[in-house]
């Protein structure tokens, strides 16, 4: 059995609040894109993990692909195995979301495997134990995410070329959330303006009301952040953004050829530059 795991991007991201245990609450438009890991699986005796095309990435124990399918085993009560291979093409660290959407591979794949037969909101409620875009990745559309991200809502949006940059090291999350709590004169996003704008198609109207506002916390911790925003400015993106928690940036392009140029203009500056759409 061959799964694509496809990465994600944040249209929008805005912080609502926080619960006691420490999670944050959030509001985000999020869309999967063309960019995918493989996640390639076949019955075995026990459990085990390889990995290919990335290096640093563990597979033990700490890889969110085996703790999904432990996780899985346990609950449902099965001693059956697979062995697993994934092909890793997502950049880590990104904001990209590629370890929650190979987690989500695994829980798709081993229930299929296995014969379980669990429905999707059962595999939801496996993955938001493992990680908050689990869920997401697990329905793999575009979707409003709201809570800690296991609140999903169908929205509409098309497909738009793609230029991803990483302009920098990657940052953690608790480094991004504590420079945000530290910030002032953050500006959220306009969620209900940033739907509508989706559904025309309108990249120049997601420019006035989308946004994300961990990316004016990460920025003084990054500056190639705002750097890489401004180059896919002028490029000709008609929108450009930190994705999640970062590092990667995004610019989306009107047409295909537009980001074709831009991919030309900027692949010997930015290493990884990736040419990529919406899914």
């Amino acid at each position: 059995m061959e799964i694509q795991a496809r990465a994600k991007i944040n249209w929008t991201l805005n912080v609502t609040g926080k619960r006691p245990d420490g999670y944050h609450l959030l509001d985000m438009l999020m869309q999967p894109i063309a960019l995918h890991d493989i996640l390639c699986i076949e019955e075995a005796e026990g459990l085990s993990l390889t990995v290919e095309g990335m290096d640093g990435l563990s597979a033990g124990d700490d890889n969110l692909v085996l703790r999904a399918a432990r996780t899985l085993q346990a609950l449902v009560g099965i001693s059956k195995g697979a062995q697993m291979h994934l092909v890793k093409r997502i950049p880590m660290g990104a904001g990209l979301g590629g370890g929650s959407a190979d987690a989500a591979a695994a829980l798709k794949g081993l229930n299929k495997l296995w014969g379980i037969g669990l429905d999707l909101p059962a595999l939801c409620r496996i993955g938001e134990r493992l990680g908050a875009d689990i869920p997401f990745c697990l329905h793999d559309a575009p979707r409003r995410a709201q809570g800690i991200g296991e609140i999903l809502t169908p929205m509409e949006s098309g497909v738009f070329p793609l230029i991803l940059l990483q302009p920098c090291a990657a940052l953690s999350t608790k480094e991004v959330f504590t420079a945000y709590h530290a910030s002032a004169d953050i500006v959220p996003a306009d969620t209900e303006k940033a739907l509508a704008a989706l559904q025309a198609g309108d990249l120049n109207a997601l420019r006035a009301c989308g946004g994300n506002v961990l990316e004016s916390a990460s920025i003084p911790l990054r500056p190639p952040i705002a750097e890489a925003k401004e180059a896919l400015y002028r490029s000709g993106a008609a929108f450009a953004q930190m994705t999640g928690s970062g590092s990667v940036v995004f610019g989306a392009y009107e047409t295909a050829a537009q980001a074709q140029r831009a991919y030309d203009l900027l692949k010997d500056r930015y290493s990884p530059c990736i040419l990529t759409e919406t899914a």
